[in-house]
C-alpha cells in the first residue's frame, strides 16, 4: 500500500513526438527482422529487414 501511495504522488511525466524523435536519432536505432510466407510447412517467401536509423550529424562524427 506504502507503494501505491508514492507513485500516485509523482507528477506524470509526458514526452512530446518530437523530443522522443531527437532522442532516439540522436542515439541511432537498429531495426531487424524477419518474414516468412509458408503453406503446408513450405516456405515461398522470405524478407530480411536491417536497418538503421539516425541523424545525418551522428553518422558524420563516426566517419
Amino acid at each position: 500500500m506504502r507503494d501505491v501511495v508514492a507513485l500516485e504522488q509523482l507528477p506524470p511525466e509526458r514526452v512530446a513526438l518530437v523530443d522522443l524523435l531527437d532522442r532516439l536519432l540522436a542515439g541511432g536505432v537498429v531495426l531487424t527482422g524477419d518474414l516468412v510466407l509458408s503453406i503446408a510447412d513450405i516456405d515461398l517467401v522470405r524478407i530480411s529487414l536491417n536497418a538503421v536509423i539516425a541523424s545525418v550529424d551522428e553518422l558524420e562524427g563516426s566517419l
